[in-house]
């Protein structure tokens, strides 16, 4: 059976099939895992580190792909007819899942912007020695009106929604969930944030004339949110023009 098979190479690694088990779940219920986010996921990254070639061969038997940047040490999942930077493009299958989700204007609006201010920062030599860019709440909505049109919610509710679904797909980080209602406070954008939203996606957005038109609305998309931004993104904006 292929319980034995998986079995026995992780018997090389010393590590339990439970092990493996908890590291697939965690994959594929968050579709990224980050070395610096946790103890729990620095002990399930250093795991996967011992085994990434059965792990890929596992997902790969439903399709699901492994995006993996040794640099900034994080693991995020893509799944089947996705998008994934520096791989060929998959075949077009059904899938709907969990690795997929649904992305409101708002957020892929602040996504846009996030990716523009982070490549702003890369040409100013504004990046720390881990890849992260630091930007002000202020800054941040600032760029939201003059890029895209609109403002940050006003709501405090609706405006910790929207940075703590960023922070979920660990775009950003940030101290403390009254900070997003602080224009003084401060949030860094985490460089995976590059591979989330392709080149293909800002050259669109700039194509699409949307800077010079604000007024135009970001039709809502049905993307995948954890996984496949790049294409999804794209789509949105094309979909302007």
């Amino acid at each position: 059976m292929i319980t034995d098979v998986i079995e026995q190479q992780l018997q090389k690694e010393n590590i339990s099939l439970n092990e493996f088990q908890e590291l697939l779940i965690r994959l594929l219920n968050y579709s990224i895992l980050c070395r610096e986010e946790s103890q729990v996921e620095q002990q399930l990254y250093d795991r996967y580190l011992r085994i990434p070639g059965l792990v890929k061969e596992y997902l790969n038997m439903i399709d699901v792909r492994v995006l993996h940047d040794t640099r900034f040490e994080y693991i995020r999942l893509y799944p089947p007819s996705s998008h994934v930077p520096g791989m060929e493009e998959a075949c077009e299958t059904s899938f709907s899942g969990s690795l997929r989700s649904r992305l409101s204007q708002q957020e892929v609006a602040l996504i846009l912007v996030l990716r523009l201010q982070y490549d702003k920062a890369l040409r100013e030599a504004q990046v720390d020695d881990q890849g992260f860019v630091t930007e002000s709440f202020e800054a941040i909505n600032i760029a939201m009106k003059n890029i895209i049109g609109r403002t940050l919610p006003e709501k405090p509710a609706e405006r910790r929604h929207l940075f703590n679904r960023c922070k979920k797909l660990r775009l950003i980080e940030y101290r403390h969930e009254n900070d997003v209602l602080k224009s003084e406070s401060w949030l860094k954008i985490h460089p995976m944030i590059v591979s989330f939203v392709n080149d293909e996606a800002i050259q669109a957005l700039e194509e699409s004339g949307l800077k010079e038109s604000p007024s135009k609305e970001l039709p809502p998309e049905d993307h995948s949110a954890q996984t496949t931004p790049s294409t999804a993104t794209t789509s949105a904006i094309d979909e302007i023009e």
